[in-house]
């Protein structure tokens, strides 16, 4: 993928946050990058960092240190609120993502210009049926109220989509279908993913390259399929005989 455009950059972000009465890190200098087209996959236990970045990313909140670039112009979370940005988070929580008390056609109405055609064509392109429309977000599966957090993303016409562990609290069938759904939208879309996950099983199928995240530091990163076949780092072993411990 050198041919092409790099569209997200992170330079030595870093982060740490107070704990008890210490400092504690939650990056250590990270630098990333992510091209136009390119599913990069963020992997590591529970307190690696990885959702950390996640907000950094899109300004939920700022980093300590460090500069982060969209398609080489540096940006801040206040300029993604104002303007409604660049890029869309999808949360893990699909259900709490969404204000119980609206049906989705209202919570995706509040879009700002979006027109009912255009959530009926996204509705379709995200495999809903258009009368799931009209349900509050309980009153939908996982898999149903996941895809509709993704639709909401699309309407913002984003070019980055930006995936904290959406699959986790989804059935393998379902997990199987949204990362369909995702490959589908990247080849016809020409969205970029980053996509955090603890499941590096789940990566391997949906991943053009990932870092491997450990107390907020970057010990692993490279093409997919090098990473999982070739691990050099102790602790991305770790994690893939746990994997394969599971799976077995």
């Amino acid at each position: 993928m050198n041919d092409k455009i790099t569209i997200l950059r992170g330079q030595n972000i870093t982060k740490k946050y107070k704990s008890n009465g210490r400092k504690v890190q939650a990056l250590g200098g990270l630098d990333f990058s992510l091209q136009q087209g390119e599913i990069l996959g963020i992997v590591g236990e529970s307190g690696s960092g990885k959702s950390t970045l996640l907000k950094m990313i899109c300004g939920m909140e700022k980093p300590d240190e460090g500069q982060l670039f969209h398609e080489n112009e540096e940006y801040t979370g206040a300029h993604i609120g104002k303007t409604g940005g660049f890029l869309q988070m999808v949360f893990q929580d699909a259900y709490g993502s969404f204000d119980p008390r609206m049906t989705m056609k209202q919570s995706l109405l509040e879009i700002q210009h979006v027109t009912m055609d255009e959530i009926l064509d996204i509705i379709k392109k995200v495999g809903l049926e258009p009368e799931l429309l009209e349900r509050k977000p309980r009153q939908l599966s996982g898999g149903q109220c996941q895809r509709m957090s993704i639709a909401r993303a699309l309407l913002s016409h984003v070019d980055i989509l930006l995936c904290d562990e959406i699959t986790s609290a989804l059935d393998v069938t379902t997990q199987a279908q949204v990362v369909k759904l995702l490959l589908e939208l990247r080849r016809e879309e020409g969205l970029s993913l980053v996509f955090v996950s603890h499941d590096l099983a789940l990566v391997s199928q949906l991943c053009d390259r990932v870092m491997v995240l450990k107390d907020g530091v970057c010990v692993e990163a490279g093409d997919t399929k090098t990473v999982i076949t070739q691990p050099k780092n102790a602790y991305t072993k770790l994690l893939l005989e746990n994997v394969i411990t599971v799976s077995a």
